[in-house]
């Protein structure tokens, strides 16, 4: 009886581990949390477009290990710091739950040396909970408790973000929802610490607004051409998309590597 008993036992341990290994896998699917690395080339290509021309050679540009998070994939002098971001900043706006992991969100964005002391923090951070398997909606909460703490400080003086790629795929309104969009909108951030749109006379685009925008190449509203605050508080940015021919000639340019990341992913297509 003792040695059945003992071999019903193993047979229930073996039983409840592959259980729970299974459970732990279907978790990891459902919450959405392998990220694919995209080809190295394309990565530092894509990247790099999120920079001026001028101050590509000599930027440091990371890519993202799915493993450990962001590691540098080639050392600049310039000051300037490029990657893309796997998971933004806006992520962690709002109140909605982020219940998953997304494998589709694409966010090339750059800094300079201030915002790689500041703003640069998050997305590194996330990058690497991410990889250390920390679930999504523990994440949000993290990096929402530290901006709450200020351990997350503004940048120290003035300066920008380029965020000249020619694609975006990111939250649409991340204060409200969780919706997603591909979206060809190249454009530069200056650091806003504390600003407001009522301050500049700003008048931030509506989704609507930016749907119209990204579908048909120009405002319903002639308001929307100029600048406006997002992320008001101590980690906004002043916003200023590029005019239509601007954004025509980097299409242009970067006509093979959008063809490379559709062929890639359905999601990654730009819209028509």
């Amino acid at each position: 009886m003792r040695a059945n008993q003992t071999q019903r036992l193993v047979q229930l341990i073996v039983v409840a581990l592959s259980f729970t290994v299974l459970t732990i896998a279907q978790n990891n699917r459902n919450s959405g949390t392998k990220i694919e690395p995209l080809p190295r080339d394309l990565e530092i290509q894509l990247a790099l477009s999120a920079l001026p021309p001028h101050l590509r050679d000599e930027a440091t540009v990371y890519v993202l290990n799915p493993e450990k998070g962001f590691e540098v994939a080639r050392q600049g002098t310039n000051g300037f710091h490029a990657f893309i971001a796997r998971i933004g900043d806006d992520t962690f706006r709002g109140t909605w739950p982020l219940t998953r992991y997304r494998d589709d969100i694409l966010y090339p964005i750059s800094f300079d040396d201030a915002g790689a002391k500041a703003q640069m923090r998050v997305f590194f951070d996330a990058a690497e909970m991410e990889a250390k398997g920390t679930p999504p909606e523990k994440l949000k909460k993290i990096i929402q408790e530290r901006y709450k703490t200020h351990y997350y400080k503004a940048p120290e003086r003035a300066g920008v973000s380029y965020m000249l790629a020619p694609i975006l795929r990111t939250y649409v309104s991340s204060d409200q929802n969780e919706e997603v969009e591909t979206a060809n909108i190249p454009h530069i951030m200056h650091y806003a610490p504390n600003v407001s749109n009522e301050d500049i006379g700003g008048a931030i685009p509506t989704p609507e607004h930016m749907h119209s925008f990204v579908t048909h190449g120009h405002w319903p509203d002639t308001s929307y051409q100029y600048p406006f605050v997002i992320f008001q508080g101590p980690h906004g940015y002043l916003v200023q998309f590029l005019g239509v021919t601007e954004r025509l000639a980097i299409d242009k340019e970067d006509e093979e590597m959008l063809a490379r990341l559709c062929r890639l992913k359905q999601e990654w297509c730009l819209p028509h």
